[in-house]
């Protein structure tokens, strides 16, 4: 074998894997910027990493330069921007402040980041080893980086907001585990990865667009909230409907084949008795 062709089938991609360290640089930052008291910067350092985090896979897929050592890349980039980070920012922002209440407190405070960036772990331990056969429209779990920006949007619009941490503390605390827990649930959520980018889409995708960068222009703290929030709670109740959809599939199935069973002995049903 050529010496040239094996070094380049042994070398990695720059173009996507740039953008893999520009997002963990990002996380790595916001973890700074908590510990020295920066919570907002903290907070769009997360939304930093997750716009470079959606890009490093789209470069790749687009200049056909996936990989194996992108896929492991991009995962111990998530597990610092949307897994540390976010854990790092919340206990550092409000929940360490439970330990003023009682030192037990103050035990829970760090253990409910620690849940969160564990749930983060394993959400993306699980998502590596299923890549190969799970459905492209649909995540298990809520998203490392939706979870992120879930806490860091929460912080934002308090800092914003001018809100007290010693106020928000026992609202921090549920949300943090809960987050962390939706990560390893087995809710599915839209992926987002079969919208017809490379297609003809009608031009109300273009006004769509065009009104969400208005809304993020006018207040992007409440607007990014909402958005994930809305997206957190979007996986309960769509697994929701769809076990109700099964449930009633079932049921009619159910119902045909008891109709057919009578139908076959001879046993008349109600509708089949003597006339008037």
């Amino acid at each position: 074998m050529n010496l040239s062709n094996s070094t380049r089938k042994k070398g990695i991609y720059l173009l996507p894997n740039l953008f893999t360290t520009g997002a963990m640089f990002a996380g790595y930052y916001s973890i700074i910027a908590s510990i020295n008291g920066k919570y907002e910067t903290a907070a769009i350092f997360i939304f930093i990493a997750a716009l470079l985090d959606g890009l490093d896979g789209r470069v790749a897929r687009l200049t056909n330069t996936q990989s194996d050592f992108g896929v492991q890349y991009d995962s111990l980039s998530d597990l610092v921007s949307f897994g540390l980070a976010p854990s790092i920012l919340m206990f550092t922002w409000a929940l360490q402040s439970l330990g003023e209440i009682h030192p037990v407190m103050g035990k829970i405070g760090w253990l409910a980041s620690f849940v969160y960036a564990v749930s983060a772990a394993l959400r993306l331990a699980r998502f590596n080893v299923q890549v190969e056969v799970i459905d492209k429209a649909y995540f298990q779990g809520l998203p490392s980086p939706a979870a992120g920006g879930l806490l860091a949007s929460f912080v934002w619009v308090a800092e914003d907001l001018g809100l007290s941490t010693h106020d928000l503390r026992f609202v921090a605390l549920p949300m943090t585990v809960i987050t962390g827990l939706l990560m390893v649930s087995r809710f599915r959520y839209y992926s987002f990865k079969t919208l017809p980018i490379k297609e003809r889409v009608s031009f109300g995708w273009v006004l769509l667009l065009v009104g969400i960068f208005v809304l993020l222009a006018l207040d992007p703290p409440k607007v990014l909230f909402v958005t994930a929030f809305s997206y957190a709670l979007s996986g309960p109740v769509l697994t929701l409907v769809q076990l109700r959809r099964t449930r009633q599939a079932k049921n009619r199935e159910k119902n045909r084949g008891q109709r057919t069973d009578k139908a076959a002995s001879g046993h008349p049903g109600p509708e089949d008795g003597p006339g008037p």
